[in-house]
């Protein structure tokens, strides 16, 4: 991890497509935005440029020009998925510190997929803001270096897989959490034979707390069978049909934990389609503690993350860097995690 900024090695400029495509500075100005008044632009100079950009992959900077040194009065948000009610809380608290500083907010949702957060980054280079807040599940540091080295702009972030010299973050101790769940799951409910509902090795969330509860389990001397291991991708359809394949085992699991709240629904469905009674026949677990939890019957046993207290600290931190106030390295942002026992376990 480099400790400063580093400028992308192969940053297009301006100047390069002028001079692929054998025009002057003035002339990719003037098509890229679209002011050509005064002097004329041919069509087929027009299209050189522009076959310029797209060979060479540049990607305009609006930072410059008109707009340096003014506040667009704008930040832009990247969640992870706009579906997930886990988010909403953290956009309303995000927006609420936002609206109170006479900003607006842009956001945009990657559905956990690295092209669309580098398409959000590839946004940010493009049209200014003055700041970002995001979520990001494979943004690298290279990445991050890119948007700051481009635009200035600044950036605060959710999790503690972030790691930049730059840029502030804040997230809940999962790996403790887990912990605390699953030795819970053991010495007070008596569980023994626990099932996991996970996410593939790509989402560092998934990684970090898949190896808490290995820890946990080998902590409490119990054993694991490879075939109790079930992968999700985060949404209710997917903790579902783990659930089945779970339950379809010759010694299935007395108690399940799902990565986080809609797959723990979504194998609770799965539980009442088999006519078993949660959690006498199973228990069922999950994490994040969205709205639906309290909602569901029975109520769900989960983990608390907190994310309105996320949002308005990580939102705070992001003004007090576009004000200036705050000019030192980045800050780390812990906020608990609570064991919220219900009736599902």
């Amino acid at each position: 991890m480099s400790s400063g900024t580093i400028l992308p090695k192969t940053k297009i400029t301006m100047k390069d497509v002028a001079r692929h495509a054998g025009v002057s500075q003035s002339t990719v100005s003037r098509v890229l935005s679209g002011n050509d008044a005064g002097i004329p632009i041919g069509e087929e100079t027009r299209q050189r440029v522009q076959e310029a950009v797209r060979e060479l992959g540049y990607l305009p900077n609006l930072h410059a020009g008109s707009l340096r040194g003014q506040k667009t009065r704008m930040i832009a948000m990247m969640i992870a998925d706009i579906a997930n009610p886990f988010y909403h809380a953290m956009v309303r608290a995000a927006q609420d510190v936002a609206r109170g500083r006479q900003y607006d907010v842009m956001i945009a949702n990657s559905d956990h997929q690295r092209e669309n957060e580098r398409l959000f980054v590839e946004s940010i280079i493009r049209r200014p803001v003055d700041g970002v807040f995001m979520v990001p599940y494979h943004l690298t540091a290279e990445d991050l270096d890119e948007v700051i080295g481009r635009t200035g702009t600044a950036i605060v972030a959710v999790g503690q897989h972030v790691v930049h010299p730059a840029v502030d973050t804040v997230y809940g101790n999962d790996y403790q959490a887990v912990v605390d769940l699953v030795t819970w799951l053991h010495r007070e409910r008596g569980h023994r034979r626990i099932g996991f509902i996970g996410v593939t090795s790509s989402h560092s969330a998934g990684v970090r707390r898949r190896a808490a509860f290995m820890a946990a389990m080998r902590a409490a001397g119990l054993s694991w069978a490879p075939e109790l291991f079930q992968l999700g991708d985060w949404s209710t359809a997917s903790g579902e049909h783990a659930m089945h394949a779970l339950l379809a085992l010759s010694r299935p699991p007395t108690a399940v934990f799902a990565l986080n709240d809609l797959m723990a629904i979504g194998a609770m469905e799965a539980a009442n389609a088999r006519g078993l009674h949660i959690p006498a026949d199973v228990a069922v677990v999950g994490f994040d503690d969205i709205p639906a939890a309290s909602w569901v019957r029975p109520q769900l046993t989960t983990v608390a993350q907190h994310p309105a207290e996320m949002g308005r600290i990580l939102a705070g931190a992001l003004f007090e860097r576009i004000a200036g106030t705050e000019l030192g390295p980045a800050r780390h942002f812990e906020v608990s995690c609570d064991l919220i026992c219900r009736a599902s376990a």
